[in-house]
């Protein structure tokens, strides 16, 4: 597992509805309209629905990642899925926990296509959502 490597984690990360994620991610997703696409009145205005759906969902021997599912209201009167995923360390120098997230029809130079999906878990992506909640 990663908390017995010689520099270890802990398996601490941040919760789905921790605001200091929710900042961050409209926070960023904000610089990146105004200042790419220039259309800064696509800001995020908020957050709702927001669940876990997985955590260390590739493995135990990897970096520890919560990932999450939420709707975000844009400024525009839309409502949108994003998915972003919650990564212990990964910060900025590795500082931090790190976030990387997808708004689904907004990715718009493909970087988790299809749909965000490739911000998912693993066995969700290649197996199904069915495959996480079936017992067996």
């Amino acid at each position: 597992p990663a908390e017995r490597r010689f520099s270890p984690y802990v398996g601490n990360m941040y919760k789905c509805d921790e605001p200091a994620v929710l900042s961050r991610i409209q926070g960023v997703w904000l610089t990146t309209q105004a200042g790419i696409w220039h259309t800064p009145e696509l800001a995020i205005t908020g957050f709702d629905r927001v669940r876990e759906i997985g955590e260390r969902g590739n493995g135990t021997e990897y970096i520890p990642r919560r990932y999450c599912i939420a709707r975000a209201h844009l400024a525009d009167n839309t409502v949108h899925t994003a998915i972003y995923q919650i990564q212990e360390g990964q910060g900025i120098l590795g500082f931090g926990d790190g976030v990387e997230y997808c708004i689904i029809g907004h990715d718009k130079l493909f970087a988790y296509s299809p749909a965000c999906s490739s911000l998912r878990p693993f066995a969700e992506r290649f197996l199904g959502s069915k495959a996480l909640v079936e017992k067996y």
